[in-house]
């Protein structure tokens, strides 16, 4: 899989990120919580831990679950990451990047969440919830 470095800002700039090992597979995520959070699926980039942020202190942290936590610029109300802490990874919003020529949506999470009234033209890998939580989650949380 192809792995790109990339950089971005909040709206406001007050927020920059730099992604050193972006994996060039967006994802889109369906369930509830990241609807709630953006008003549609949260269309993402994993990229690992070699995430560096400027303008710490406009940063702010929501606790999501026991081990992921989701951020946003204090100033502006820019989605930033969702971060799973244990393995200290960060997926990034794919339109936070200047990656945007070099991506490709190729798999969908919770799609068994996913409402009626929208769907992808792309033919992706998809994944309902349950089988996310047997895949990544820590062996023993369960789904908040």
């Amino acid at each position: 899989m192809k792995v790109l470095q990339g950089k971005g800002h909040c709206l406001c700039k007050a927020v920059t990120v730099t992604a050193d090992s972006v994996k060039a597979s967006v994802g889109a995520c369906h369930c509830s919580m990241c609807r709630t959070w953006g008003g549609g699926p949260l269309l993402a980039l994993e990229c690992g831990s070699d995430v560096h942020f400027t303008g710490q202190d406009n940063i702010g942290r929501f606790a999501s679950s026991d081990w992921a936590e989701r951020g946003f610029c204090r100033r502006c109300g820019t989605h930033l990451f969702y971060h799973l802490r244990e393995q200290d990874a960060y997926i990034l919003p794919a339109g936070l990047l200047d990656l945007s020529a070099e991506l490709m949506l190729d798999h969908e999470i919770f799609v068994d969440e996913q409402p009626p009234y929208y769907c992808f033209a792309n033919d992706t890998r998809k994944m309902t919830g349950a089988e996310v939580f047997a895949a990544y989650a820590p062996p023993d949380q369960e789904k908040e």
